[in-house]
């Protein structure tokens, strides 16, 4: 045997079986990668079939046609969106009027009111997509439809107001309105988002005389509001104080109407019960009575209070002199 035949290697050739099952194992592992996704718990998922709209499945794991046939397209469905207004930019009010040479001016959040002034209004939108086939296929640019209706409502709603009652009163109320008029009309456009809430942040007058007047304004409320709490502190301070006072009063006033009430009954009592044993036997009724009265007069002698004037005499007679007998004084 030739040595140097001996040592070259045979060539390791693959057969068609083996190439076979590697291209089976290849095209079976793709046909399971794409025949399933996620969805996140804050997502729902649109399928399309052949392009066309299939079906709408919720969060977990979702199985689909392989091969690109179904293709998936998850959406934040439970994710609040907000889109701010004329925040963006830090510029003031005048210079968001300048002019770029292409004739396009600055500032969406600038608006004329109904009184003919101008005024800077900021606000801010909040949705969430209800629909999500409708999101997809409805509406091509939706952000920018979305900014434009909002846009155009507020617009409408501060050029009916004036600029006092924007700034001040009418806040809530355009906030509110708003709202119901861009959720008739996303409706109508068929956007599939559900407005939450609009609210409006900072209103800024421009410069001169409307922005005096509001800053009076502003300082009138404020002056309202701490005088009013000044009022609250000092109600809460004497009210109680007050109802503490007249409820000491009244009930003084109700202790001594029950005295006297208890003592007038005890009289009453007693001298009904003297009428009774006077009625029974009057004689000695009599008696008794004026033998208690002069005990109780006679009993003031040793206090030296009392003198006994006779006016058949001349002279006093001190009562400490006399002494009362069964029969009588003597």
């Amino acid at each position: 045997m030739d040595k140097s035949g001996a040592s070259k290697r045979t060539p390791f050739r693959l057969s068609p079986k083996l190439i076979l099952a590697i291209i089976a194992v290849v095209l079976l592992f793709v046909l399971i990668l794409s025949s399933v996704f996620v969805v996140d718990q804050t997502e729902e998922a649109v399928i399309l079939r052949f392009g066309k709209y299939n079906r709408t499945v919720g969060p977990g794991l979702q199985a689909k046609l392989p091969l690109g046939i179904d293709r998936n397209y998850n959406i934040p469905t439970r994710v609040v969106q907000t889109m701010d207004f004329g925040q963006s930019s830090g510029q003031d009010l005048n210079s968001r009027f300048m002019t770029y040479p292409t004739g396009s001016t600055v500032g969406e959040s600038v608006m004329l009111t109904g009184d003919l002034n101008i005024v800077d209004v900021q606000w801010i939108i909040q949705y969430r997509i209800e629909d999500p086939a409708k999101w997809l296929f409805n509406v091509q640019e939706r952000d920018k439809t979305i900014r434009d209706i909002s846009q155009s409502v507020i617009n409408q709603l501060v050029g009916d107001l004036p600029i006092l009652a924007i700034m001040s009163s009418e806040r809530t109320t355009i906030e509110v309105e708003s709202q119901e008029l861009m959720q008739k009309i996303f409706d109508s456009y068929e956007l599939g988002i559900r407005l939450l809430t609009v609210k409006l942040q900072n209103i800024v007058p421009p410069v001169g005389e409307v922005q005096d007047a509001f800053e009076d304004v502003n300082k009138a409320i404020q002056d309202m509001n701490r005088l009013i709490n000044e009022g609250k502190e000092s109600y809460n301070r004497e009210i109680p104080r007050a109802q503490g006072e007249a409820s000491q009063v009244i009930q003084v006033a109700q202790g001594y109407a029950a005295e006297r009430v208890n003592n007038a009954q005890g009289d009453v009592e007693r001298f009904i019960s003297v009428l009774e044993a006077y009625s029974l036997s009057k004689d000695i009724t009599t008696r008794r009575l004026y033998i208690e009265t002069m005990e109780e007069i006679l009993s003031q002698a040793d206090a030296g209070t009392l003198t006994l004037i006779d006016k058949k005499l001349q002279n006093f007679l001190p009562i400490s002199d006399l002494t009362v007998t069964p029969g009588g004084v003597k």
